[in-house]
C-alpha cells in the first residue's frame, strides 16, 4: 500500500475473525445483533458486515437513516432526547423505538403508538472503567431506575433496553448481573417481547468463554420468553484497523519526540477524553520515543512507545485498533488534514474509499 498518510486503513480478514464470532452467538444463544453506530459508521464495509449482523442501532436520526440507507435489515432508533420533528422522522424508517425517559415516553408517545416502542432501564449497577462512560453513575440522564413507574407505563412497551457495560471482558461480571436483571425486574420482562442488552460486551476478545456466554443468553431468553438483543459496536470492529502515519519532525526535550502528520485531538479523539495512550502491534525495542500529534495542543501525544530503531523524518509509524470511535469523531480542529479511508478487501485488493481536500474543511463551516 502507498497511500497519503495520514490514513485509516480497514482489514475486512481482521473485521471478519469478529463477525464470525458474532455469527457464533447468534446461532448458538438465539440473540440477535444490531451494530452500534455511535461506535462505526463507516459504511464502506456494510456489504460484508450485514452478512453476519442483523441491523443497525442508532442514537439519532441521522444514524438511523444512514443505518436504513446503508446496512439496510433491522433499524433501532434510540435518541437521550428527541425532537417531536425527529422523532417523526425516525418512525418512518426504525423498526423499534427506544425512549431514554418517562416523560419523553408520555410525552411523545401518542405520536407513535402504532410503532414497536421500547423503554430505556437503568438498573443502578453498571461495568465501566470510566465514570465519564458509567450508565450508572450517580446523576445519570440515561434509562429510567424506578421500577415501580416502569411497571405503570409497561401496557405502552414491547421492549427495553439494559445498556449497561462499556468494555466489559468479565463473564462472571456480566452473568451476575444479567441474574439480577431477571430477579429485578421479573413480572415486567414477562409482559415484554425483546430486550436489549446494548453494547459493551467484549466477547469478541481472545479468550472469552462464548460457549458460557450462549448458554447464559439463552437460557435467559427461553426463561422470559423474550427475543434479546445485542449491540455489539467495538466488539464488532476491534483490532480491525489501523491509523497510518508517517513521522514530520523528531525533536528533543530531555526525551526524543516524534512529531506525526495526525493528531489525537482530530483522528483519535477518545485518546483525549479518557486520557488513554494509543495501541501498537510491534515488537517491543530499545529506541524510546513521545509520539505526539502535529496540533498546537500541548496535549496532543499519542503515547510514549519503544522501537526497535530510531525514528527519522519519512519513518511510518501505525497505530492499531484505529476503528472505534474515530472516524466516527473525526474533526477539522487545527484545519489539519483529515485522514482518508482505505480498505483491505477480503480477496486482498486495497483501495481507497475516500479522501479529504481543502474543500471538504471549508463546506464544514460557514
Amino acid at each position: 500500500m502507498d497511500f497519503k498518510t495520514p490514513y485509516y486503513v480497514i482489514d475486512e480478514k481482521k473485521l471478519l475473525k469478529n463477525l464470525k464470532k458474532i455469527q457464533y452467538v447468534r446461532e448458538h444463544s438465539g440473540t440477535k445483533s444490531v451494530l452500534a453506530l455511535k461506535c462505526f459508521s463507516t459504511w464502506c464495509v456494510f456489504d460484508l458486515m450485514r452478512q453476519y449482523m442483523d441491523g443497525t442501532t442508532s442514537s439519532s436520526l441521522y444514524e438511523a437513516k444512514l443505518g436504513r440507507e446503508k446496512f439496510g435489515k433491522e433499524v433501532h432508533g434510540y435518541s437521550v432526547a428527541y425532537s417531536k420533528e425527529e422523532l417523526l422522522e425516525v418512525a418512518k424508517i426504525a423498526d423499534k423505538i427506544i425512549f431514554n425517559s418517562l416523560s419523553q415516553l408520555k410525552m411523545l408517545h401518542k405520536n407513535v403508538k402504532t410503532k414497536n416502542i421500547g423503554l430505556r432501564v437503568n438498573p443502578k449497577f453498571s461495568y465501566s472503567h470510566f465514570d465519564l462512560a458509567d450508565p450508572a453513575r450517580r446523576y445519570s440522564k440515561l434509562g429510567i431506575s424506578d421500577t415501580k413507574e416502569l411497571s405503570l407505563v409497561s401496557h405502552l412497551l414491547k421492549g427495553l433496553m439494559f445498556h449497561f457495560n462499556c468494555e466489559n471482558d468479565n463473564f462472571t461480571n456480566f452473568s451476575e448481573n444479567l441474574d439480577s436483571i431477571g430477579k429485578n425486574y421479573t413480572e415486567i420482562l414477562k409482559k415484554m417481547e425483546w430486550i436489549s442488552l446494548g453494547g459493551g460486551l467484549y466477547f469478541t476478545k481472545e479468550g472469552y468463554p462464548l460457549e458460557q456466554f450462549c448458554d447464559k443468553l439463552k437460557k435467559f431468553s427461553e426463561k422470559y420468553q423474550v427475543q434479546v438483543y445485542l449491540e455489539p459496536g467495538e466488539a464488532a470492529i476491534t483490532r480491525s484497523a489501523e491509523l497510518v502515519t508517517k513521522v514530520l519532525d523528531v525533536i528533543h526535550n530531555e526525551i526524543d519526540i516524534a512529531i506525526v502528520d495526525a493528531s489525537i485531538e482530530a483522528h483519535m479523539l477518545d485518546l483525549l477524553i479518557y486520557g488513554t495512550d494509543a495501541k501498537m502491534e510491534m515488537p517491543k525495542g530499545n529506541f524510546p520515543y513521545m509520539v505526539a500529534g502535529r496540533s498546537c495542543l500541548a496535549g496532543d501525544v499519542f503515547g510514549t512507545f519503544h522501537f526497535k530503531s530510531k525514528l527519522k523524518v519519512g519513518s511510518t509509524i501505525r497505530f492499531a485498533d484505529a476503528a472505534g470511535y474515530t472516524m466516527v469523531k473525526k474533526n477539522w480542529f487545527n484545519g489539519l488534514p483529515m485522514p482518508s479511508i482505505v480498505v483491505k478487501r477480503l480477496d486482498g485488493r486495497t483501495e481507497e474509499i475516500r479522501n479529504f481536500n481543502y474543500k471538504d474543511f471549508k463546506k464544514s463551516l460557514s
